[in-house]
């Protein structure tokens, strides 16, 4: 397969260009490729006045850079996020990202944080499979799991998400956009926009695949209030995006009640395989969450006490931040990730 490449610029930014994978101009030789290039090219850039045109080519698949991403199971290619903070990475792919082939199509579940991660996902897919891509699962809003949905939509496929995603992406998607093009240069982000889900998941639902049943989930707020999470009924695989983290110091954006909640149902029939949202992947329930567990329930145990005893937030979160460091050693980012943990649980329990 021949796949059409736009290389792609910023008008107010010379010399910021970025290659722009179209999949509508993916064709079975180059010839038939390069035939359509200009019109594909052409109406893509009217849609984004600030880029300008630098090229065009058709190149092979196994020329495409791709995601080095590894079969966990059958039918399953995973890339490993590196688990930091994105504050401390040098490219923002961070989240663990997967993809399940049934016999028709495919699923991806999440994309990356831009659309350059996207589009080395598509690559790497299709270095194994020609099968169309049907669905994006967006497991929740964050910005390392969510922005590189754009080259995945372009090929026709559904975005799939909680029934809160849409809401929780278009009150923040600039301010995603702008975050990640400071952390990581605006070449590096160049085509990375938020596409909002055609399909909400209001408690669960199934995806067929074509031989191969997706179990689809949404949790009530936990990690945060737009958590998705989904079983391969083949394999017994588990993807809980960040409902589960491991090595990375797990982040309250919703409840930590409501997350330790989720947490404390073990899942039937139990998963043969956990994919967290980041670190590594888990052969047993137990294993994946019991540290995550015992950090939350200590969050929550440090919180309560220092509003019982009457501190301000002001003094209890830095005191709360001391109490768990016998935990540090246990997590990845924890010093930076923990005040936002202590502020989120204090905000929430006050209230108690």
């Amino acid at each position: 397969m021949f796949h059409l490449i736009l290389t792609a610029c910023l008008i107010n930014q010379a010399g910021a260009c970025g290659p722009i994978l179209l999949p509508q101009g993916d064709a079975a030789t180059q010839e038939a490729c390069l035939s359509q290039a200009q019109r594909i090219s052409d109406a893509w850039l009217d849609a984004r006045q600030d880029l300008a045109a630098g090229g065009t080519a058709c190149e092979p698949t196994s020329d495409l850079p791709a995601l080095p991403m590894t079969e966990i199971a059958p039918g399953i290619l995973f890339f490993a996020g590196n688990p930091v903070q994105l504050e401390q990475s040098q490219d923002g792919r961070i989240a663990n990202l997967a993809a399940v082939i049934g016999d028709t199509s495919v699923a991806v579940i999440d994309s990356g944080v831009s659309r350059a991660e996207g589009q080395e996902m598509y690559a790497a897919i299709r270095r194994v499979t020609d099968k169309p891509i049907s669905h994006v699962i967006a497991t929740h809003m964050h910005p390392d799991h969510a922005l590189g949905a754009s080259v995945f939509a372009e090929a026709g496929a559904k975005i799939v998400g909680h029934h809160a995603l849409k809401l929780a992406l278009e009150t923040r998607a600039q301010t995603y956009l702008d975050n990640m093009e400071r952390l990581f240069g605006a070449q590096a982000m160049i085509g990375t926009e938020v596409v909002l889900p055609d399909i909400a998941v209001d408690d669960s639902m199934t995806i067929d695949l074509g031989g191969r049943v997706l179990d689809l989930h949404a949790a009530r707020t936990a990690h945060t209030d737009n958590d998705l999470w989904l079983r391969d009924r083949a394999t017994g695989t588990l993807f809980s995006g960040d409902l589960v983290f491991r090595g990375l110091t797990p982040i309250v954006d919703g409840s930590v009640l409501g997350w330790l909640d989720w947490l404390a149902k073990a899942p039937q029939p139990m998963p043969r395989l956990v994919v967290p949202g980041h670190g590594d992947v888990a052969g047993d329930w137990q294993d994946a969450t019991a540290p995550e567990i015992r950090f939350l329930k200590a969050l929550v145990d440090e919180t309560r006490q220092k509003i019982a005893a009457g501190e301000p937030m002001s003094q209890a979160v830095p005191d709360i931040g001391a109490a768990l460091q016998p935990l540090a050693g246990d997590w990845n980012s924890f010093d930076m990730s923990v005040a936002r943990n202590a502020t989120a649980a204090y905000k929430e329990l006050e209230w108690e």
